[in-house]
């Protein structure tokens, strides 16, 4: 009988596919376990099928949404697509950003500051630098780690790609030609959402017409304004819906509002155009602005008025032409009566 337990008389004997396969499956456990290249692959690139010049560069995508666990790590993937024509060198850096108190400020970029909700020092990106000929897109890795030790809430950076190009020439007083390089700049934004208990506190403070307006005198477009303050701990995504009707009561219009994001401690502007092929007289807009969490509404009424101007002055046109034809028919009238 062969056994094939050891014994203290014979050595193991290791068969010869064994010797093979199990570098492999160690290799493969620790790239897909613990991020190497499998797991993390750096930088990739393709042919664009389009080879047309279109004097830019598109970044993608430009905004990126996930909720993770804190000690959870996820690569994202970022893409940067070069249409200017020529080679270019690309920088790719990393900065937090905020919320405003400012409505008509989206976010804030903090340079090299750090944010209240920051990010960045737990983003690992696949390269800082690198040339993309014309017509390639790059690929880029973009490994994010929420520490073991995170709060719930939000956690907010930005990957940014910038890139020179030649100015505008000019010259200086000694006569030489030269010329500032333009540096562009397009970013995306990551939210991350640290699950656990987070604060949820959004609230639809305003709605209005552009400018305040009780009174459109005019059948441009009708612009609503929504502004929404988010006082929680993680950036809210309110959305909702505008419904029109005119004095009779009749609904007129109906608006969908798509979600926009708001970031915590932030005030937040959303303007939504609306058009009718024809409004006239006093009109009732009703808000119904979902805050974006436990399916709470807020809801809001606005009163205004369409009195379009052109209409008025060709109506006021028109009497006062049938007034003067009327009163031109009617002297005469009275002088060929007079003559007889």
């Amino acid at each position: 009988m062969v056994s094939w337990l050891p014994t203290s008389t014979r050595p193991i004997v290791m068969p010869k596919i064994l010797l093979i396969i199990m570098p492999i499956v160690f290799f493969l456990v620790f790239a897909f376990g613990f991020g190497t290249p499998f797991a993390f692959a750096a930088v990739s690139y393709e042919e664009l099928p389009e080879k047309t010049v279109f004097n830019d560069f598109v970044v993608g995508p430009g905004k990126v949404e996930a909720e993770m666990d804190a000690g959870e790590t996820r690569v994202f993937d970022l893409i940067i697509s070069n249409r200017l024509g020529t080679e270019k060198t690309f920088n790719v850096s990393l900065e937090d950003f905020m919320g405003s108190s400012n409505p008509n400020q989206t976010v804030v970029l903090l340079g090299n500051d750090r944010g209240p909700y920051s990010l960045r020092d737990f983003i690992e990106l696949g390269t800082t630098t690198l040339g993309i000929p014309h017509s390639n897109r790059v690929r880029i890795s973009v490994k994010i780690t929420v520490p073991a030790d995170a709060q719930p809430g939000g956690l907010y950076g930005s990957v940014i790609v910038g890139t020179a190009s030649q100015g505008e020439n000019g010259s200086g007083k000694s006569g030489v030609q030269a010329a500032n390089p333009i540096i562009t700049r397009i970013g995306t934004l990551f939210f991350i959402k640290v699950k656990g208990q987070v604060k949820e506190d959004g609230l639809l403070e305003r709605f209005l017409l552009a400018g305040n307006k009780k009174i459109i005198w005019d059948a441009k477009p009708i612009a609503f304004d929504f502004l929404y303050r988010n006082n929680g701990n993680v950036h809210l995504n309110p959305y909702g819906r505008v419904s029109v009707s005119n004095l009779l009561g009749s609904t007129v219009g109906n608006i969908t509002v798509e979600p926009w994001f708001a970031m915590p401690q932030s005030l937040r502007f959303r303007e939504v155009a609306w058009s009718h092929p024809f409004l006239f007289g006093r009109y009732v807009a009703h808000a119904a602005v979902n805050r974006g969490y436990g399916d709470r509404i807020d809801e809001m009424d606005l009163v205004f008025w369409v009195i379009p101007w052109k209409i008025i002055l060709a109506v006021f046109v028109v009497l006062v032409a049938i007034i003067g034809i009327v009163r031109w028919i009617f002297s005469r009238f009275t002088i060929v009566s007079r003559n007889r």
